[in-house]
Parts: C-alpha cells; sequence; structure tokens
C-alpha cells in the first residue's frame, strides 16, 4: 500500500528555494547555511528529550546493555558512522554501539530503495545480534514513517528493550511507540526530500550529542578530555596522550612520553600511575574500584 506522504515536514516544498536552481551560486550558499541553522536551533528545541535520552543510554551501558541504531538510508548511514567513531574515541568494545542500515552492509556504500519498506527484516536483525532487555534501540526516520525503522521499534519492546525514536517531523506524524520520541522541527529541505541536508545534520548532531554524553556518565572522559584512548596506533595518537598527560599531571613532555609507554599507551591508565605512585597492574585495580572514573581512582 503507498501512503500519502505530503503533509510530512521533510516531503514538503520549501517557499524559500523554489527557484534554486536560478539563483546566483552565492546566494544558494547563503539561503543553504540559513537554513542549516534551524537544524541547529531543532535540536536545542529538544534537549530535555536528548537529555533523557542521555540517561537511558548510560543506564543500559551500566547495565551490560548496548546502544543500536537502526534506519534506513541517510539514517541508517549516519547511525552506523556514530557506531563507527565510537571505539577510537572512548576504547569502547565494537558491540557496545551497533549501527544497523535497511539493506545491510551493501546499504552502506550505495543507496538501495526497496529494503526501507520491510519492517520483518529490522525484526530479523535485532535477532540476529540478540536483541535483549538490557539494550536500547534509537530508532532513526526522517520522515517518521520509515517501516524498517517501525519494525524495529516494534520488534525492540516486545522484548522489553528501552527505545527512542529519532524524528525530523511532528510527533502526531509518527505511529510508533517509544519510550521517548526525539522530533526535530527542521522544516522543508532546500531540495524537496532530500533528507541528507537538513534532517541529516540535525540527525548528526544528536546522535553525537548521546553517545559523547551517554559516554562521558559511564567514566570516558576527565574534564572535557578524550583519557579513554589507546595511544599507540599512530604518531598523532601518541603526541595526543602525551599532551593529555602532560594536561592533567602536570609532567613534562619527556615524563609524560615514559608513563604513556609504561602503561602501554593507556592514558587512563598512565595518569593513575603517576598520581597514584603506583605500577600497571595497581593502576588497572584502583580505576576497577572507581567504576572506570578517572577523577575518582586520582583524587581516592
Amino acid at each position: 500500500m503507498i501512503h500519502d506522504r505530503s503533509h510530512i515536514e521533510t516531503e514538503k516544498s520549501n517557499p524559500a528555494a523554489v527557484q534554486l536552481d536560478l539563483m546566483p551560486v552565492l546566494d544558494a550558499v547563503l539561503l543553504m547555511n540559513q537554513e542549516d541553522q534551524r537544524a541547529v536551533r531543532a535540536v536545542g528545541q529538544q534537549a530535555a528529550a536528548i537529555a533523557q535520552a542521555v540517561e537511558m543510554v548510560a543506564q543500559a551501558f551500566r547495565g551490560s546493555g548496548r546502544l543500536i541504531y537502526v534506519g534506513a538510508g541517510t539514517s541508517g548511514r549516519l547511525g552506523i558512522l556514530d557506531a563507527a567513531e565510537c571505539p577510537p574515541t572512548f576504547s569502547s568494545d565494537p558491540g557496545m554501539v551497533i549501527g544497523i542500515i535497511a539493506g545491510g552492509s551493501s546499504a552502506i556504500t550505495r543507496s538501495i530503495e526497496n529494503v526501507e519498506d520491510d519492517a520483518q527484516a529490522a525484526a530479523q536483525a535485532l535477532n540476529d545480534i540478540a536483541l535483549n532487555n538490557r539494550d536500547v534501540v534509537l530508532g532513526i526516520a526522517a520522515g517518521g514513517t520509515t517501516p524498517f525503522v517501525h519494525g524495529a521499534i516494534t520488534e525492540a519492546r516486545q522484548r522489553s528493550a528501552k527505545t527512542i525514536f529519532l524524528a525530523c517531523t511532528r510527533r502526531e506524524h509518527i505511529t510508533a511507540d517509544a519510550d521517548i520520541f526525539i522530533c526535530l522541527d527542521t522544516g522543508p529541505e532546500i531540495l524537496t526530500g532530500s533528507t541528507r541536508l537538513k534532517a541529516g545534520t540535525a540527525t548528526k548532531l544528536v546522535l553525537n550529542t548521546i553517545s559523547t554524553l551517554a559516554m562521558a556518565q559511564i567514566g570516558k572522559i576527565y574534564g572535557n578530555v578524550m583519557v579513554d584512548v589507546d595511544c599507540l596506533k599512530n604518531s598523532k595518537l601518541i603526541d595526543r596522550g602525551t599532551r593529555i598527560i602532560m594536561q592533567i599531571t602536570g609532567t613534562t613532555r619527556s615524563e609524560a612520553t615514559i608513563l604513556l609507554q609504561q602503561a602501554n599507551g593507556q592514558v587512563k591508565r598512565a595518569i593513575v600511575m603517576h598520581a597514584r605512585r603506583c605500577d600497571a597492574p595497581t593502576a588497572d585495580q584502583i580505576l576497577l574500584q572507581s567504576g572506570g572514573f578517572l577523577r575518582r581512582a586520582i583524587n581516592a
């Protein structure tokens, strides 16, 4: 059955851009920039719901649960991108944040338009990763109607997992039942229906916020620094790790370099070794007792 989606915000025509093909390039660039600012405002307007989502995801992480993004097309790719960036940023297990896209891995690099209507495929994808009641499923559907995403939310609720629905349309346009709704008022796109634009930008901002702040809630950062990182993989990371140790401990670069090597590239371990005057195994034990929070470990 084909449903009329003309009432959905992301499917409407943007009156400011009806002559986009005739605009001078500079005017078109300025118009796109002006519209992109609406994406940022839309995220701010949903701050309370996003904060609830952060707390829900952090609670799941504390209970060995996972954050699972589900989407089709651009929405699915954005979820996969955020999931892929978590391990190098936070040294998180690759299975801690997962991205599922309609059509599977082939749909990451090329568009497969006929797969987003398969709600059962989403249920199967969640079954394949053994979804359980400790997990959080975050469905991403710019227009709020994607059957693949609705199927994932339905399956998640049947398995007693927590659910979040992220869309760029009004709540009344979404028929799914979720624990938290994040409805972003990004408005019609400059290029009608092209949700890789404002909707995609706003979606990326929300995913950035949820994953970053949820990781912060479980001790993956200190201040505003990525301390839970493995810094012996390349020269950039070695330099970054060294500077982080210098910043937090006040040591010289040479001292920080030695600490990083003694800690086998683990910045958090190196800082505890310095602060508590201990070896690596002892530092690990202190961190374990501190729940992974560096501030607790060095101030205990």
